[in-house]
């Protein structure tokens, strides 16, 4: 299961004007009402809403469990404009994620996925399409190692990578690092069934180690370059600390 939002959730703003907001998602908060969330209380949609005493239109989706950057226009016009911005792929996204194992390399990965369709909402979309093109650019930024035995091997090994998708499909982080074999830990869907409760048990927490770091992209009006960041939240802060990276390895990100 993923987080649960019991409490009313105090979304943080990191960007506002009179054209778009921006807050730090949690994880755990559906961005809005869906057919999963018959029993959810709080989305992101209303609480935005209710925090700039407006209406407004998310401009594109962070799964339930990823937390990070999330971008709301407050007119149909820039939703239009900055929802063709998305399209032609002029938006920056950078995720970091922690994966299971070393990966030694930068790379990109370039392998198509087919679309994930949910069995009630998508219930009458075409089942055969083709899979999408989807491209994710990826650089090891840190690596860990606990010489803690785990199935058969003698450590755990982590990494945290930079993350930079040229496009945007369901779950694409997540898919293309499990077909690289270094699933985000946490991942219920595509992740490790022994990486996944040893994480828990020894990081004291559940959740999945996917953050939307940031977005940059010219302002729909002004034309102005806009870079919108979040920080770490205190669960990132806690597993870097457990891992012995420094401040300083973390300024550097």
């Amino acid at each position: 299961m993923s987080v649960i939002i019991s409490e009313k959730p105090e979304l943080t703003i990191l960007y506002q004007d009179e054209h778009l907001v921006a807050v730090d998602k949690p994880a755990g908060l559906f961005v809005h009402r869906s057919f999963m969330d018959k029993d959810e209380i709080y989305f992101a949609l209303q609480l935005v809403r209710d925090l700039v005493g407006q209406y407004v239109y998310p401009l594109h989706r962070l799964d339930r469990p990823t937390s990070g950057v999330l971008l709301f226009a407050l007119s149909e016009d820039v939703a239009r404009i900055m929802g063709q911005a998305f399209t032609d792929k002029t938006i920056r996204k950078t995720y970091y994620a922690l994966t299971r194992g070393h990966i030694g390399n930068d790379g990109v990965v370039d392998y198509p996925l087919k679309e994930k369709l949910d069995k009630i909402g998508d219930k009458y979309a075409n089942q055969d399409k083709e899979a999408q093109t989807a491209v994710t650019y990826y650089h090891s930024m840190l690596h860990a190692t606990l010489p803690i035995s785990l199935g058969r091997y003698d450590s755990v090994r982590y990494t945290l990578v930079k993350l930079l998708p040229v496009t945007g499909r369901r779950h694409q982080i997540r898919r293309h690092l499990a077909h690289l074999r270094h699933p985000i830990i946490g991942d219920i869907n595509y992740g490790d069934n022994k990486q996944n409760p040893f994480f828990i048990q020894h990081f004291g927490f559940k959740r999945l180690m996917l953050i939307a770091k940031s977005l940059s992209f010219y302002h729909p009006i002004s034309n102005d370059i806009i870079n919108i960041t979040c920080d770490f939240d205190k669960q990132w802060q806690s597993t870097f600390k457990q891992l012995s990276w420094s401040e300083k390895d973390i300024s550097c990100l």
